[in-house]
């Protein structure tokens, strides 16, 4: 599967953004589709996954109730609208692909295709 993240920018604090990871390929079954963010001198951090067969979706605490994973099937795009932005969400977001195993979903190595980062900048 092929990913095409866009969709970051520059934003205040409380702000909103959407981002969009367009698809190609096929996805079935058990397929997840996540978005992750990586920040400068950190490790990549979990921050929402949606199982694309049942739809069910997992956040990170910092994402509950201010994010949202949504799917849209007939342009095969997941997107994040990411609402009440703060400073802390600065970072590079990236979207995911894979097969991870249920314990496994908000582990990035569990995803085997990435699209390529878009930046976040939250200015307070």
């Amino acid at each position: 599967v092929q990913l095409q993240a866009s969709g970051g920018g520059l934003v205040q604090a409380g702000g909103s953004l959407r981002l969009s990871c367009a698809t190609s390929g096929s996805t079935f079954g058990d397929y997840y589709m996540g978005w992750f963010r990586q920040s400068p001198g950190k490790e990549r951090e979990f921050v929402a996954t949606m199982n694309l067969g049942s739809r069910r979706t997992y956040y990170a605490d910092s994402a509950k109730g201010r994010f949202t994973i949504s799917k849209d099937n007939a342009k095969k795009t997941v997107y994040l609208q990411m609402d009440s932005l703060r400073p802390e969400d600065t970072s590079v977001y990236y979207c995911a692909a894979g097969r991870p195993i249920l314990s496994y979903i908000r582990e990035s190595t569990y995803y085997r295709d990435w699209g390529q980062g878009t930046q976040v900048t939250v200015s307070s």
